[in-house]
């Protein structure tokens, strides 16, 4: 068995250049989230980093919202299973729009290394079932997330 999650990560956008820096830096923002969330060792979660027009056509596949969004989560835990693989936990997948984050990086006024963790984390807590659709929830997850931004050395205040 795994001592440390499987994260895959599939980069379909060409905003941004891709390098072997922002691929460790989304692995140890996930892994640190994982521990936090006390999610086992041999859990699984993929991250598709993409541009506005892909997760535009997602939005408005799934959420029936002809906009980008900033990310989306398709978790595998809700539902029908698709897959059952003896030792791993799929959790499911984060698609992130790397064109939105950095927006929103800039007009935050933070970088792009913490709108891209606070994405991550917050894709991360829809897969394991947190919710902010519903009001009793949203607090939940805002304090949830502010804990694990927290312990990533980023405030979120």
């Amino acid at each position: 068995m795994r001592s440390i999650p499987m994260i895959l990560i599939q980069n379909d956008q060409h905003v941004l250049p891709w390098s072997e820096d922002l691929q460790q830096f989304c692995e140890w923002v996930l892994t640190r989230a994982m521990i936090v969330l006390q999610v086992p060792t041999h859990a699984e979660v993929s991250i598709a980093l993409v541009d506005n027009e892909a997760i535009r056509e997602l939005n408005l596949q799934y959420r029936g919202l002809d906009k980008p969004t900033d990310v989306l989560s398709f978790s595998q835990l809700e539902g029908e299973e698709l897959f059952n693989l003896p030792d791993v936990l799929i959790l499911g997948d984060i698609v992130i729009s790397i064109e939105q984050a950095l927006t929103q990086a800039e007009n935050y006024g933070h970088s792009l290394k913490q709108e891209l963790a606070f994405l991550l984390v917050h894709g991360l807590l829809h897969l394991v079932g947190y919710d902010h659709e519903e009001e009793e929830y949203s607090g939940v997850m805002h304090d949830m997330q502010q804990e694990i931004m927290q312990a990533l050395a980023f405030d979120e205040g």
